[in-house]
C-alpha cells in the first residue's frame, strides 16, 4: 500500500501544549495561562507552564524526529512571545527561539510546517476583547506579517489558524476554551473575526512571502450522519454540519456563509459586524486545505435541540481516552465530500491522531499496540481517498509527544513519545517506531 512519492510524512504539535517556558525571554501572559489559572477550569489545576519544556529541549526533540525518520515538523508560533502585549515592539527573544529551532530543522532537513494561532491569544488583547474586537483581526495580520518577513524564506508551508471552531465555539459559547465565556452570539461574531484575520493574514502573505511558500488554514472538520431517514434528523444533521463544517467551509470557498446557518444564528441578534467586503477578504485564494480528522458525528433531533446540544447517538465503534468513536472509514467519507462540494485543492492532514490510557511497562517500553491499529486504519482511508481522487499531499500524525490536553490537563496522552513530567525523560512509544518503519517504506 504505497503512497505517491512526494507524500510528507508529520508530526504536529502546538507551542502552549509543549513550550513551558511561560515566563521566560520577555514572553507575555496568553488567554490559555489566564484561563489555565482560574479555579474549576483545567483538570487538577495544571497549567501549560512547564508542558514538556520544549523551549529548552528542542535540540533533544528535534533529534528524537530525525531518528524517526520525519519529513516535515508542525509546530505554532506562541503570538506572546513575538509580540507581548500582541502588538508594539517585536520580542526579539522569542524571535531568536524560533530561529533556532528553524535552523535545527533544517540540519536534520525536516520541513518545517508553520501554524500562526494555535488558541494563544495575547491576555492583553483579550482584556480589549480578543476576538470580538474587529481590531484584534488587523493586529493578527500585523504579527503574521512579522513573522513572513523574519522566516518566509526558510519556512515552506503555513498554516493562518488552527481550528478556528474551537477557538469560536469552545471558547465563546461552552466555556471549555479560553477565554472561557459562555454567550452564544458572542461566539458566532469571533468566528466571522477569525475568518477575517485568516483572511487578512493571507493578503499580507501575498505581499510579502516568497513565491515558493504556501499558505492555507486548517479546519477541524467531522462528516455529519443521520441517526436514521426521518426528516426530523435529516433536518438535525444539516444544522450540525452547517455548525461544524459550512460555516466555515462556505465563506473560505464560496465566498458566503450558508443562508441557512445566518438565519439560525440571527434569532439571537444581528450579525451586523459582517461588513460590506469581509467575504472577499475571508475568500483570499489559498493554496491548501489542513484537516484536522479526530472522529464522525451522528446526531438525531430531540425537541430541544439546537447546535451544541444535538443528541448524539450511543456509540457503536471502539472508543478512544477522549470518548471519541473510532471510525477510520469516515474520513474517507470527508476527504471525498470536501473535493466534490469545495474544490480540487491540495489537502494535507494536519492532525489525526488519539489518546490511550499509556503505561510504561516493567521493561521500561510503552506498547500502545490500540495507536498503531488507529493509525493503520486512517492511513488506509486516506489511500483509499487518494485513489478516489482527493489531492492528499500530507498527514501530520498528532502528537509528536504527550502533552497539556487543554481542558483536560496532563490526563489524556496523544504522543507517538511518551513524556514523564516528573523527569522529563522521553520515551518513544511502540507506535514511535512502527510510524518510523511507515515512512521509511512510503506506505503499509
Amino acid at each position: 500500500m504505497q503512497f505517491p512519492g512526494d507524500f510528507v510524512w508529520g508530526v504536529a504539535t502546538s507551542a502552549y501544549q509543549i513550550e513551558g517556558a511561560a515566563k521566560a525571554d520577555g514572553r507575555g501572559e496568553s488567554i490559555w495561562d489566564r484561563f489555565s489559572y482560574t479555579p474549576g477550569k483545567v483538570v487538577n489545576g495544571e497549567n501549560g507552564d512547564a508542558a514538556c519544556d520544549h523551549y529548552h529541549r528542542y535540540e533533544e526533540d528535534l533529534r528524537l524526529m530525525a531518528s524517526l525518520g520525519i519529513r516535515s515538523y508542525r509546530f505554532s508560533f506562541a503570538w506572546p512571545r513575538i509580540f507581548p502585549d500582541g502588538t508594539g515592539q517585536v520580542n526579539s527573544k522569542g524571535m531568536d527561539f524560533y530561529r533556532r529551532l528553524i535552523e535545527q530543522l533544517a540540519l536534520y532537513g525536516i520541513k518545517p510546517a508553520a501554524t500562526l494561532y494555535h488558541w494563544d491569544l495575547p491576555q492583553t488583547l483579550q482584556d480589549k476583547g480578543g476576538w470580538l474586537n474587529r481590531d484584534t483581526a488587523y493586529q493578527f495580520a500585523d504579527y503574521a506579517e512579522a513573522l513572513y518577513r523574519e522566516f518566509g524564506s526558510e519556512i515552506p508551508l503555513w498554516i493562518t489558524h488552527n481550528e478556528p471552531w474551537c477557538a469560536a465555539f469552545l471558547g465563546h459559547a461552552t466555556g471549555d476554551h479560553a477565554p472561557g465565556l459562555k454567550d452564544k452570539p458572542a461566539s458566532v461574531k469571533a468566528s466571522h473575526h477569525l475568518l477575517l484575520s485568516h483572511g487578512l493574514a493571507v493578503q499580507a502573505f501575498r505581499a510579502v512571502a516568497p513565491a515558493s511558500a504556501r499558505v492555507g488554514i486548517t479546519l477541524n472538520l467531522a462528516p455529519v450522519y443521520a441517526a436514521s431517514e426521518s426528516e426530523a434528523d435529516q433536518a438535525a444533521a444539516r444544522r450540525q454540519d452547517g455548525f461544524q463544517n459550512r460555516w466555515f467551509l462556505d465563506p473560505l470557498y464560496r465566498g458566503a456563509y450558508p443562508a441557512d446557518m445566518v438565519a439560525y444564528y440571527s434569532q439571537w441578534g444581528p450579525l451586523d459586524y459582517i461588513q460590506p467586503g469581509d467575504l472577499e477578504v475571508i475568500a483570499a485564494p489559498t493554496d491548501f486545505l489542513g484537516v484536522n480528522y479526530y472522529s464522525r458525528s451522528v446526531v438525531k433531533d430531540t425537541p430541544a435541540s439546537e447546535y451544541l446540544q444535538l443528541d448524539g447517538v450511543p456509540p457503536t465503534a471502539p472508543l478512544t481516552d477522549m470518548g471519541w468513536e473510532i471510525t477510520p472509514e469516515c474520513l474517507t467519507d470527508l476527504l471525498v465530500r470536501v473535493k466534490k462540494d469545495y474544490g480540487d485543492f491540495p489537502i494535507y492532514i494536519t492532525e489525526n491522531g488519539a489518546a490511550f490510557p499509556d503505561k510504561v511497562n516493567d521493561s521500561g517500553e510503552i506498547d500502545d499496540s490500540p495507536r498503531i491499529a488507529f493509525l493503520r486504519g486512517h492511513f488506509k482511508s486516506a489511500l483509499k481517498a487518494i485513489e478516489l481522487g482527493v489531492r492528499l499531499k500530507g498527514y501530520y500524525v498528532w502528537s509528536f509527544m504527550d502533552n497539556f490536553e487543554w481542558a483536560h490537563g496532563y490526563t489524556k496522552r496523544f504522543g507517538l513519545v511518551y513524556v514523564d513530567y516528573a523527569t522529563q525523560r522521553r520515551i518513544p512509544k511502540k507506535s514511535a517506531l512502527w510510524y518510523r518503519d511507515v515512512i521509511a517504506r512510503n506506505g503499509l
